[in-house]
């Protein structure tokens, strides 16, 4: 596989080794432009690490991505899915995901129930991340992201971090995946000081690297 941009092909070389990456795997994660997905959430000093040291995880905001490329399941752009179907289409590929998520994931559960105050409450997808030690929430949604659908979150990352998590393991992580955003919203509903909580996009068709690079930097 031919890289010619130096800094990216230190990365991907990096990484291969790290993850054990086959073939397959670094071909995927090229295609899907994993090193411009995460050098756009980095300063200059953090997008030069990733060429010298590959992705370091080290705090929540080293896990994102934006956007997210679920192409492996199958769903088309435009088609009408339910977040039901979106679940199901993450599950039955969930070595893919566990791939696009990054190093440290395990997989607890799907539609996780808890019970408080009489009512209950279910989280679509729960991870422990090994590394930052830590659950990670996805909740999934098929639409624009709303202001209520964060408050949501919050809730759920406040019941784990109180309810669930040990004394020992860090702050729980909350990430919504959603189709469409509002960053001013987002940044706004959450508190100033939010480390716990995030939003991405997602795709579910993987685009062209040229694609993805122009979206994302419309994104800027």
């Amino acid at each position: 596989m031919r890289i010619p941009n130096i800094d990216e092909r230190h990365f991907y070389e990096i990484e291969a080794v790290r993850n054990g990456w086959g073939v397959k795997e670094l071909g995927r994660q090229y295609d899907s432009a994993l090193y411009e997905r995460l050098a756009l959430s980095r300063d200059k000093e953090g997008v030069d690490r990733l060429s010298t040291e590959g992705q370091i995880i080290e705090k929540p905001e080293d896990l994102l991505k934006d956007p997210y490329v679920l192409e492996f399941t199958g769903l088309p752009e435009l088609a009408k899915y339910s977040e039901t179907d979106l679940e199901t289409k993450i599950i039955d590929h969930l070595q893919d995901f566990l791939l696009e998520l990054g190093r440290g994931f395990t997989f607890v559960g799907r539609q996780v129930r808890f019970t408080f105050e009489d009512e209950h409450y279910r989280v679509d997808l729960v991870f422990f991340n090994r590394l930052l030690r830590c659950f990670v929430l996805f909740d999934l949604k098929i639409g624009r992201l709303k202001h209520q659908d964060i408050g949501q979150m919050q809730m759920y990352v406040n019941y784990y971090d109180r309810k669930v998590k040990l004394e020992d393991e860090n702050p729980t992580i909350g990430i919504l995946l959603c189709k469409d955003k509002n960053d001013a919203v987002v940044e706004m509903t959450l508190p100033e000081d939010n480390s716990q909580i995030f939003a991405s996009k997602y795709l579910t068709v993987l685009p062209s690297k040229e694609e993805l690079k122009k979206l994302m930097e419309s994104e800027e």
